[in-house]
């Protein structure tokens, strides 16, 4: 074993640790890709995507089926309300900054609804080429990998409650990973809540994707469907329903609150240098405006209105 893959497994390791939380395992990937470059960043995607999943899903047996679905229902209103804004607010600010059709709706797409996992069901239907798809990637992963820091901060300097901060991570953050992650670190109540609305968001990737469709023309018939997210709605219904599960939900849920830390480690060990740099001045741009806004507005609405 080389010298490399032996300090990164090392770094995987000590992300079991419990004094590594989630911003500090993201920070612990960055630092080290960039030190010393991944050993294996290939594995480190198959592992990530799939580790995701896993860990989502058992977070489920920590939550409540009935709160959930109350969880559910407010989402919704915040959901349905956001991703319309920002699919609007994207694609005018794309426009202003004569960023190319299909980036900045990709870069939309992403922001509006679960960062990597639209871009990708959206990226099949409107068949972008590689430049555009690394682009839009590329410049919500950044901003994704920012808000898992800065989202916890700003929470406790707003003084945001639990359920308000949870809503306002769903909506604000790209992924699920950095959602999840940013919520689990402010709170048990605000980790339910933001869990809960993020799936219930992440399946509007299949009417936005039916809408893009008919918006591009497409002749495209391959959808890409979060199958994942009905797992943890299984996973909520069996930890409220069976009381022997309840036994072993605690440790199902630290073990999966533990696979979020390796899935950051390994997000932040795939932020290199050279993607910074091929993302673009224009599409980073695009991304950060309409991060901003959407993180504002939506922080109001939490704040102010609902």
């Amino acid at each position: 074993m080389n010298a490399r893959r032996f300090i990164f497994i090392f770094a995987i390791l000590l992300c079991t640790m419990p004094f590594i939380d989630t911003p500090i395992a993201l920070l612990l990937g960055i630092v080290l890709t960039w030190t010393f470059k991944h050993p294996f960043p290939q594995t480190g995607k198959i592992i990530t995507n799939r580790l995701l999943k896993i860990s989502v899903v058992g977070l489920g047996f920590g939550m409540n089926a009935s709160q959930a679905l109350v969880a559910g229902k407010e989402g919704f209103v915040y959901t349905l309300f956001s991703i319309a804004i920002t699919l609007c607010a994207g694609l005018l600010i794309g426009k202003f900054l004569k960023v190319d059709k299909k980036s900045s709706y990709l870069i939309s797409s992403g922001t509006a609804i679960c960062g990597g996992s639209a871009i990708a069901a959206i990226a099949s239907v409107i068949k972008p080429d590689d430049r555009q798809t690394g682009t839009a990637l590329g410049t919500i992963f950044i901003l994704n990998s920012l808000a898992l820091l800065i989202f916890p901060v700003i929470g406790k300097f707003l003084d945001l409650s639990q359920h308000e901060f949870g809503t306002w991570a769903a909506i604000a953050i790209h992924d699920t990973s950095s959602v999840v992650g940013a919520a689990s670190k402010y709170g048990n109540e605000a980790l339910q809540t933001a869990t809960t609305i993020k799936l219930v968001r992440a399946l509007w990737i299949v009417p936005l994707s039916l809408f893009t469709v008919f918006l591009f023309k497409s002749d495209s018939k391959k959808i890409k469907v979060p199958w994942f997210i009905f797992f943890f709605v299984g996973a909520t219904i069996l930890n409220s329903t069976i009381p022997g599960i309840r036994t072993v939900s605690p440790y199902i849920v630290e073990a999966s609150k533990i696979g979020l830390k390796i899935t950051l480690f390994l997000i932040g060990a795939s932020l290199t240098r050279e993607m910074i740099v091929s993302t673009g001045v224009k599409p980073l741009v695009q991304g950060v405006l309409l991060w901003i806004f959407i993180s504002v507005v939506s922080a109001l609405s939490v704040i102010y209105i609902f």
